[in-house]
């Protein structure tokens, strides 16, 4: 489902801050707010480059098949994140799947609009340079995690990490997290299984170190961060 976009809404997310107001509305002209609802594909792997996409709203995960039948997730963009950036690489066509967790709103920008304004815009090209190193370094930190750290350690991490960008101050010491995964989900992040996510966060709950209720287990209550370690 397609809406129309305003400028209102291009100058509130952050990364179009290094744009111009010509380049704005260069944006504005040529891009699409779309709403996708929940478990919908963004798009398929191996298909075209069309588009990059900025969340406004909602969660996106981005993931690969593996032949084996197995999936690994990438990353998963929230709102004022971008998506879809590796048009730059040498293929035509897209390596990873895109689909929503949350239902979403999108600005869906053709590719030949950002590349032009990538090329004409230095300080914008930087922050794009940015995101895309910082996602690699990410894997790369994955990587290291599965070979040096055992499971358990991996889904702290995970908690950690969620609460330092995604995390909600309650009271003094408890910050509440609002992750949207389900335990499969957060295996395929973790690189364990679902079965081992349960588990730890189980046992997390039992030490009275997180909180969260059977009816909403994609919000997390952390009540003692210095004991989750």
């Amino acid at each position: 489902m397609k809406n129309n976009l305003n400028l209102e809404t291009i100058q509130n997310l952050e990364i179009f801050n290094p744009l111009s107001s010509l380049q704005k509305e260069e944006i504005l002209r040529k891009s699409s707010l779309i709403k996708v609802a929940r478990n919908r594909k963004v798009y398929l792997e191996d298909v075209e480059f069309r588009s990059v996409y900025i969340v406004v709203e909602g969660a996106v995960k981005l993931g690969l098949n593996a032949s084996n039948g197995k999936t690994l997730i990438k990353h998963i963009a929230y709102a004022q994140d971008l998506f879809g950036e590796n048009i730059f690489a040498h293929h035509q066509v897209r390596n990873e799947f895109a689909e929503v967790m949350k239902d979403a709103v999108l600005i869906s920008v053709p590719i030949h609009t950002f590349k032009q304004i990538v090329g004409s815009n230095f300080q914008f090209a930087q922050s794009i340079t940015k995101i895309i190193i910082e996602r690699l370094h990410n894997i790369e930190q994955r990587m290291q995690s599965f070979v040096f750290l055992k499971a358990k350690r991996r889904i702290v991490e995970f908690i950690k990490k969620t609460a330092s960008f995604k995390g909600i101050n309650i009271g003094i010491d408890e910050i509440l997290i609002n992750h949207g995964m389900s335990h499969k989900e957060i295996a395929f992040l973790t690189d364990t299984s679902r079965q081992t996510v349960a588990r730890v966060l189980g046992e997390l709950k039992k030490e009275n170190i997180i909180h969260f209720s059977a009816r909403k287990p994609s919000k997390i209550l952390i009540r003692d961060m210095i004991a989750l370690g």
